[in-house]
């Protein structure tokens, strides 16, 4: 697509139950999936980083079980998930097959976006899969997610999402094609906001309740992700998904509501490295290392001279140049332990050394902030 959707080199799509799902039936709307499929293709032809946020597993399940209309108890909700999320997969796999692309599925919880630990293998799974041309399907985990460990809604999980993985555009298809200054089904009068510079208390009062009983997001939940997205640097589009190819029409200049980003996705985050997150120890360096660093390089075990602090993995490091000079903040791969066993070696050797295979990077350049770039660290 060289459209409006051209310049965007990571888009996350979240897509809606109701707009995968035919009611009660759980009968998934394949034509609608196709073309989805057809659109997803398009921007990948083009080089951005596909990400599809998909909900549909619960309205699948619930349909091949038989389960009662109405609000679902929590054990009926995770076992229809169980049955949905197998079909919902399959049906992915060959909507995306057929244009030749590779869907993997990611199921995540709450806790795999807030601890830093599972926050980084999630990253860096998802990340190796986008490396390699394939489109990550991801969905809240409702097998075993509870109300007191879940977002409650793919609006903000797709939100998550885009941050986590530095996306600079997260789309949310709805049935619904945009922000209006009122819900436009009781109000006639309502117009529709094209673009939002920043959301405010005027922009959030807007927002109206949930609209489809098979949906637990609202344009409420929606103005809440754009809020986490556009913070993190992400720009945010709500347009409707009741047609055919949606992300063509948008891209093609139709109705939706755009959202700025207050920043852009790496600033956002080597800013949050840098000034929100306390340092739990320090890795000093020789200088070949800091040289790498300054070239745009990941900090390799081999370039470690010595480790200090009591930190685990996924925590903040300070990283300081062989005068013991801070050159550098960042998120430790290893533990304290662990990081002092490797250091200086090789990275092929930390499977010897520690008896089990490792990730080659210290710390991953992604996950790194020079001195000067951004924040407090500078």
């Amino acid at each position: 697509m060289n459209g409006r959707l051209g310049a965007y080199r990571r888009v996350v799509v979240k897509i809606g139950s109701a707009l995968l799902v035919e009611g009660r039936s759980g009968v998934l709307k394949r034509a609608w999936m196709a073309s989805i499929a057809e659109d997803v293709a398009r921007l990948a032809a083009g080089g951005a980083d596909v990400l599809l946020v998909s909900s549909g597993a619960i309205a699948m399940g619930r349909g091949v079980l038989g389960l009662p209309k109405g609000r679902l108890k929590l054990e009926e909700s995770q076992a229809a998930a169980a049955v949905g999320q197998i079909a919902l997969a399959r049906a992915w796999a060959e909507a995306l097959g057929a244009h030749g692309l590779t869907a993997g599925q990611i199921l995540l919880t709450l806790g795999d976006t807030e601890e830093r630990r599972r926050y980084l293998n999630g990253r860096a799974t998802i990340g190796t899969l986008l490396e390699k041309r394939a489109i990550p399907v991801i969905n809240e985990n409702d097998t075993v997610a509870t109300s007191e460990i879940r977002y409650g809604d793919n609006d903000r999980l797709a939100a998550r999402v885009a941050a986590m993985m530095g996306a600079d555009l997260l789309v949310l298809l709805s049935d619904i094609d945009g922000l209006y200054t009122a819900p436009p089904n009781d109000d006639p009068d309502a117009r529709l906001i094209p673009v939002v510079d920043r959301i405010t208390p005027e922009i959030e009062a807007m927002a109206g309740a949930a609209g489809s009983e098979l949906s637990r997001g609202g344009m409420k939940t929606k103005i809440e992700a754009g809020k986490m997205a556009t913070v993190a640097g992400t720009a945010m589009i709500i347009a409707s998904g009741k047609i055919l190819n949606p992300l063509a029409a948008v891209d093609a200049g139709g109705t939706h509501t755009l959202f700025h980003a207050e920043a852009n996705p790496v600033t956002a985050r080597k800013a949050w490295i840098a000034g929100h997150l306390e340092p739990r120890g320090t890795l000093t360096l020789d200088a070949g290392a800091v040289r790498a660093l300054r070239q745009g390089r990941s900090l390799l075990p081999a370039g470690v001279t010595a480790v200090a602090g009591r930190f685990g993995r996924g925590d903040a490091v300070r990283v300081l140049g062989p005068d013991g000079l801070e050159i550098a903040r960042g998120l430790v791969a290893y533990d304290a332990d662990d990081a002092d066993r490797i250091r200086g070696r090789n990275s092929s050797a930390i499977e010897e050394i520690l008896g089990l295979p490792g990730r080659a990077e210290m710390i991953h350049r992604d996950d790194l902030v020079l001195k000067g770039e951004v924040g407090p660290a500078s």
